[in-house]
């Protein structure tokens, strides 16, 4: 399949605020997830940063509303969804190729 007929994914960047002793909870909680292929601990305003890879915006409400807006621990979220990735990992193909 070329280029331009591989389905995009959206990538959601979701930051999280947690309770500052649930954030290992949170992070195990949310890391078990399909859709959330990795998360990381920040220091700053935030304490964890979920990656989150779906294949339309919609998925991406599904996982924001059904997912995190359950998940105990969380106090607040921010979402950003990627227009455009810059890397130099071919993070399409990485993706392709995993499911």
């Amino acid at each position: 399949m070329s280029r331009r007929n591989t389905p995009r994914m959206v990538t959601g960047i979701i930051l999280i605020r947690a309770v500052r002793e649930k954030v290992h909870d949170v992070a195990q909680q949310l890391v078990g997830l399909k859709e959330v292929s990795e998360i990381y601990s920040v220091a700053g305003r935030w304490d964890l940063v979920a990656m989150v890879r779906v294949p339309s915006l919609e998925a991406l409400e599904d996982v924001i509303a059904g997912h995190l807006a359950h998940a105990g621990g969380i106090c607040q979220t921010e979402t950003l969804v990627a227009c455009r990735a810059y890397s130099k990992i071919d993070l399409e193909r990485l993706f392709s190729e995993a499911g």
